[in-house]
């Protein structure tokens, strides 16, 4: 639309015609207060707080519902507005109760804010306060009816914004109130959207209500720990005796890649951290079968021994080495540098969500190519074939339905189940399971691929007149299928992809060469020259046995011994215990897992939450991981490879760089205990005044990684502000064999669940059983 030029309080603005007053005025740095009014949200018009004067109109108008016109002049913040605003807070005040010092949403409350800016000092509405008990909607959502201003933004979230329609109005006129649709009980996907837009008091979290003050937590800002979007989520954590605990989860600054959007996971399902049950020393099996409680350096010289007795006498390759989806890029990193230059083996794997080297493979040397979360956002036509986001990638989720209900964006969904995001769909196909590289070909132009009919072929020709498409797939498409759909998507024009995994780093894990056949980088093992160079050391050129195949391996007793970090493959994959029997085990973990009870060694880990570093989502978006929260007695899987090595007799300076070319740390490994002493640290750092000289560096890694790895050489400064890095997928090298396993398992995780972290999550467990087993006891709302 063209622009329109308006005066606002006597300045020149200029903005798209049609552009909302309040969102002009906001734009430009003149904020207008409202409660009802949301961007990107419906209009209400409901709270009246934003009224305006505008010249030539006989009484003030709602900035909210306002369009800008050519020469329209408005004032904000004349006397009049001022008394009309005030006299607003007083009517909303007639039965709010005056008890914000126990409120959650003290020191955090817009009615609160707007009171005390302007004066509503007393009430003329003399009415005795009509009490309502509060009530409990759901193990997360509780509702305290006198504090409701009825400013309908939960309504309108959870209608247009979630799809999901479990909140409306009850009664009318002075007996309004907001009620659930499912009487007396929440419906819905507990994202809690709801609580985060609530601008008072009136819904609030089960897990955070009546446990602190804002004040007095610190706010750390860092990536969820769940599935493959990786969203940011702002942790609030306070001291307790035994380090920080992580007290609430939100995303109010909107600040991440989700922008104001988190799901259930990233807002309650932290508690896992707190969990009294974790592991905080480390454990040693004893002669007699059972775990005994050791020091830490004797765990350590105890399983560095082991290692190398074994490394010594049968050679690197009698050892396997099993990384994580959920530890940083530099610990992914580190590990398979451990495995490749300190064991001597290629006998390295992880759980494969996502089959990102046959994608990395596909896409060689295709330039921007790749998309990012953003780009679901704000693309104009989406194809999405496999997986449902609603459930398993709910960023993605909210971001087409935004992009549908914002930009009429057009999304064509294939898919062998009826998802959610059908409805949302300007077409919808239902495959067979198995017929998902047979619909590309019938895309591609082979019309007897399948059994075709006038859907299906509207649904090509409709595709085919995109002028513009991103392409989303999930691990349905795996090996020559990825290749085939990329095929055929690059014969569109202005085509981008993405594949969807799951886990909060399972690309990282990918990228980082946590693979039996892969180097970081998708470097084929027996192409490592320049790893050999940086690394100062051969590597082995033969790949390896993969996650499978180790197992098999120790059940003939040809692997003497495993290491494992975050990873619990027993349970994932089904594996006979007895086969581990003459198998020496280490494990990482932050719980005694089904693979943990069989270790003869276990190092309590940290968490994603509690530790610095990056992660890369499944889109490729590189973001900074800060250090939010801690517990006594754990250590990261960083530091734990590093003193593992050490004690095996490794140099500690070739395996981390330390003081070599390094720059600043971000300050992010000191976490919420960051003082003025570490900021001024932090500042000689990073204006290279103070060289880094520790081993438990994680970012000196990831220095190696940008010389290494072409596609992280990203922007640090960016990665510090806090904004994602797209990873330069482009300049990845990668010659794949054409037999090889992709061996991808996908977590089909649901939005309540997340694998071992999912079931030590108290919280996600309440609300699956809330959803099951409805208590009827709950009073309705009115």
């Amino acid at each position: 639309m063209a622009d329109v030029t308006f005066t606002v309080d006597g300045k020149k603005l200029t903005a798209p015609a049609g552009t909302l007053l309040i969102d002009a005025c906001r734009t430009s740095g003149i904020e207008i207060p409202a409660f009802c009014y949301y961007p990107k949200l419906s209009m209400q018009a409901a709270c009246r707080m934003c009224v305006v004067r505008i010249e030539k109109m006989p009484k003030l108008q709602t900035a909210c519902t306002t369009p800008v016109t050519e020469g329209m002049v408005v004032a904000t913040e004349t006397d009049e507005i001022k008394q009309a605003r005030k006299a607003t807070i007083e009517l909303l005040l007639g039965n709010h109760p005056l008890d914000c010092p126990v409120c959650d949403a003290g020191g955090e409350c817009e009615l609160q804010d707007m009171t005390f800016k302007y004066g509503a000092a007393e009430s003329k509405y003399v009415e005795i306060k009509q009490h309502r008990e509060e009530q409990q909607w759901s193990p997360v959502v509780y509702f305290d009816r006198p504090r409701c201003i009825l400013c309908y933004r939960c309504v309108t979230v959870c209608g247009p914004g979630m799809d999901v329609w479990a909140l409306g109005i009850q009664n009318r006129g002075v007996g309004a109130v907001i009620a659930p649709n499912g009487q007396d009980h929440l419906n819905c996907e507990e994202c809690g959207m709801c609580i985060d837009l609530c601008p008072v008091g009136a819904l609030t979290s089960g897990t955070y209500r009546y446990k602190t003050r804002p004040w007095e937590m610190n706010h750390i800002a860092t990536i969820c720990t769940h599935c493959g979007d990786g969203c940011k989520t702002t942790l609030g954590v306070r001291r307790v005796n035994d380090g920080m605990e992580i007290v609430r989860g939100d995303n109010r600054d909107k600040s991440g890649i989700n922008g104001d959007f988190l799901c259930n996971k990233g807002r309650y399902a932290f508690d896992f951290a707190n969990r009294t049950d974790r592991l905080t020393k480390p454990l040693v099996r004893q002669p007699d079968g059972n775990f005994a409680e050791v020091s830490w350096d004797h765990a350590l010289d105890f399983a560095a021994k082991k290692l190398r007795e074994i490394r010594e006498a049968k050679g690197g390759q009698a050892i396997g080495v099993i990384g994580s989806n959920r530890t940083t890029n530099e610990e992914s990193y580190l590990l398979q540098k451990f495995a490749r230059t300190i064991v001597g083996t290629n006998n390295i794997d992880h759980h494969r969500t996502a089959d990102y080297v046959s994608f990395a493979a596909a896409l060689a040397g295709k330039a921007g190519r790749t998309a990012s979360l953003r780009d679901t956002l704000t693309a104009p036509a989406i194809l999405l074939l496999g997986n449902d986001p609603t459930n398993q990638h709910p960023a993605l989720a909210w971001n087409l339905r935004s992009n549908v209900r914002l930009h009429r964006a057009r999304v064509y969904v294939a898919n062998h189940v009826e998802i959610k995001l059908r409805r949302q769909a300007k077409a919808f196909l239902q495959i067979p399971q198995d017929g998902y590289a047979s619909l590309v070909q019938y895309l591609a132009g082979n019309d007897s691929a399948i059994a075709a009919n006038d859907t299906t072929a509207a649904f090509r020709d409709a595709l085919r007149k995109e002028e513009s498409l991103l392409i989303v797939f999930g691990s349905e498409f795996r090996g020559r299928d990825i290749q085939a759909l990329v095929d055929f998507g690059l014969s569109l024009p202005n085509t981008k992809f993405a594949a969807l995994g799951d886990y909060a780093n399972s690309r990282g894990a990918a990228d980082m060469g946590v693979l039996p056949d892969m180097l970081p980088g998708y470097v084929p093992v027996s192409d490592a020259a320049h790893f050999t160079d940086e690394y100062g050391a051969p590597l082995p050129k033969t790949p390896g046995m993969d996650l499978l195949q180790m197992f098999d391996a120790a059940q003939r007793g040809d692997l003497a011994a495993m290491y494992i970090v975050g990873s619990n493959p027993v349970s994932r994959f089904g594996v006979d215990p007895a086969v581990l029997k003459n198998t020496f085990l280490i494990v990482q973990d932050m719980f005694l897992t089904e693979t943990a009870q069989l270790a003869d060694v276990i190092f309590p880990a940290a968490n994603l939450y509690e530790k610095a570093g990056t992660v890369t989502n499944t889109y490729g978006d590189i973001q900074l991981v800060k250090k939010a929260a801690d517990k006594a007695g754990v250590r990261t899987d960083f530091e734990l490879i590093v003193r593992l090595a050490d004690r095996m007799g490794a140099d500690p300076k070739k395996l981390v760089p330390f003081g070599r070319g390094v720059t600043a740390d971000m300050g992010q490994s000191r976490g919420p205990e960051s003082g003025e002493a570490d900021r001024h640290a932090v500042w000689l750092a990073a204006n290279r005044l103070e060289l880094k000289l520790s081993p438990f560096d994680p970012f000196a890694t990831l220095d190696e990684i940008q010389r290494l790895v072409p596609s992280y050489h990203v922007s640090r400064l960016e990665l510090l502000t806090g904004t994602e890095q797209p990873e330069k997928f482009d300049l990845v090298q990668i010659q794949p064999a054409g037999s090889r396993r992709d061996l991808v398992l996908p977590a089909e995780d649901t939005l309540f669940t997340s694998g071992t972290l999912g079931r030590f999550s108290d919280m996600m467990k309440a609300v699956v059983e809330s959803h099951t087993t409805p208590n009827p006891a709950q009073t309705a709302a009115d």
